[in-house]
């Protein structure tokens, strides 16, 4: 069994879709391989894939590499993935199958408080993060903060939004007259998407747009 780390916070019949969502995609990494699977949900949000054939272990692989892997035995210095989980003026947290706390000086992600740094990256709540645990202290990975860094200094803008999947957002976009002022949803964590902006759109604009149309927490990230 693998525990992805990306969260299914949301009930319901969303909540329904958004695991069916989940087994296609899985479907999509593994399927390929001689493996079956069942998708189940823990308690605390955290999708598993019990996964079973003779390609098991490599299937389990390449899920743990697609989403990163919940796991209570990290080793020091090596990467793993938790979710945006909170935030205060000295730090965040992140859930990975137990609080993982980043202080502020750990985030590098330049100047101003955590919540500050959050809105600046588009950082919505549930967002997927790599961190490394070195010296009984967390951080954030090298890889993430490039990423990040990344956002702010392309030509193009982004709307990121959690609360729904891929498919719900692009919907929206389409549904508000927007498909052509858009390069593509990129998938941040299963219910936590990325809209890249042409050069020409406005993120602050296209949120406005879409904002009325998805029950979601929406972040802008502006070059």
């Amino acid at each position: 069994m693998v525990v992805l780390a990306t969260k299914v916070y949301v009930g319901g019949d969303a909540g329904e879709r958004a695991l069916d969502s989940l087994d296609s995609l899985v479907g999509n990494d593994i399927g390929a391989l001689d493996v079956e699977w069942t998708t189940g949900l823990r308690d605390d949000g955290f999708p598993s894939i019990t996964v079973t054939g003779e390609d098991a272990p490599a299937a389990r692989n390449v899920l743990a590499e697609e989403w990163g892997a919940i796991t209570p035995h990290r080793e020091e210095g090596e990467t793993y993935v938790g979710t945006l989980d909170s935030w205060d003026e000295d730090g965040v947290v992140l859930d990975a199958g137990e609080p993982v706390r980043v202080e502020r000086d750990d985030l590098g992600l330049g100047q101003g408080t955590p919540s500050q740094i959050r809105t600046r990256y588009g950082l919505v709540q549930h967002t997927p993060l790599r961190f490394v645990e070195e010296d009984g202290t967390a951080r954030l990975a090298d890889a993430e903060r490039d990423r990040l860094y990344d956002w702010t200094r392309a030509d193009t803008g982004r709307v990121n939004v959690n609360s729904a999947t891929r498919a719900e957002v692009r919907a929206t976009v389409n549904r508000a007259g927007h498909a052509d002022d858009i390069v593509t949803v990129e998938r941040l964590g299963l219910l936590e998407q990325s809209v890249v902006c042409k050069p020409e759109t406005d993120p602050p604009g296209l949120l406005s747009d879409i904002g009325p149309h998805l029950p979601a927490e929406m972040l802008c990230v502006v070059p």
